[in-house]
């Protein structure tokens, strides 16, 4: 099993780099597009790349995302063919690939055919905003079997105790959320991030990315200076729904990213 999440980071580090972590909402607007998005977000810089997985209730998605999920719920979007999809793109590409998921969806498949099949296919690792470390025995231990990263998340109201037990079972980096908010809201205080960041940094001793509120290549490179990756997950999906019928859609979207990568660079 490569574990190529642990060996970008690794490779970037060496570089002097950032990771430059996007997120696409799959199956929005199809998942046709979807893949190739995927290959242009790599050929544009991207490092690694989070996949929504639609789901009917979220709980930490802004309208942006909810909007891209009710999308791609009507285009049949599912797990099972978003895990096909993923099987496809490992003939064309080795770039990272994560899922972003929540609990309910890979329950109904089952964690250990889950990961089993995650990793089969070639997903790299997986992200659960509404799982707490302190319930995920049962995937984790599956995920441990098969190779497959958990990645857990912190925030500004995380406590003490939480975060040594993130740190303790995280694998590839820790996702840590910039605010108390859902997706979409604007980030209002990178001194403080950074801070928060630093802190997670010296103790974990694992890469951090930071999510939540980037927005813009200022905003991008802003954080880059202190996290280990850069997270864009709302300022992409509103994007693709504003050009969803355009013949232009994958190109535009590239470009935005090629804007967000040399901005860290």
């Amino acid at each position: 099993m490569k574990h190529r999440i642990a060996q970008t980071f690794q490779l970037l580090k060496e570089k002097h780099e950032k990771a430059l972590i996007p997120y696409v909402m799959a199956g929005d607007p199809s998942l046709r597009q979807t893949e190739e998005l995927v290959l242009e977000l790599e050929r544009n810089g991207a490092n690694l790349i989070e996949l929504g997985v639609p789901f009917s209730d979220p709980i930490a998605d802004g309208p942006v995302i909810q909007l891209a999920a009710e999308r791609a719920l009507r285009s049949g979007t599912s797990l099972k063919k978003i895990l096909a999809m993923v099987k496809r793109l490992r003939q064309k590409t080795q770039i990272p690939l994560i899922l972003m998921a929540y609990y309910n969806t890979l329950m109904a498949m089952g964690e250990e055919p889950f990961c089993r099949e995650a990793v089969a296919v070639g997903i790299d690792g997986v992200i659960i905003p509404d799982m707490p470390p302190e319930e995920s025995k049962v995937l984790s231990t599956a995920a441990t079997t098969h190779g497959l990263d958990v990645i857990f998340l912190l925030a500004p109201t995380s406590t003490a105790l939480r975060k040594q037990e993130v740190i303790k079972r995280a694998r590839g980096f820790i996702y840590y959320v910039s605010l108390t908010g859902i997706t979409g809201f604007p980030l209002s205080n990178i001194g403080k991030v950074q801070t928060h960041v630093r802190h997670i940094q010296k103790t974990a001793k694992k890469p951090v990315a930071v999510g939540f509120g980037i927005a813009t290549p200022h905003e991008a490179k802003a954080v880059s200076q202190f996290a280990d990756g850069v997270i864009v997950g709302s300022a992409i999906v509103r994007q693709i729904g504003a050009a969803a019928q355009s013949s232009h859609l994958v190109k535009h979207i590239g470009s935005f990213i090629k804007k967000l990568k040399h901005a860290m660079t």
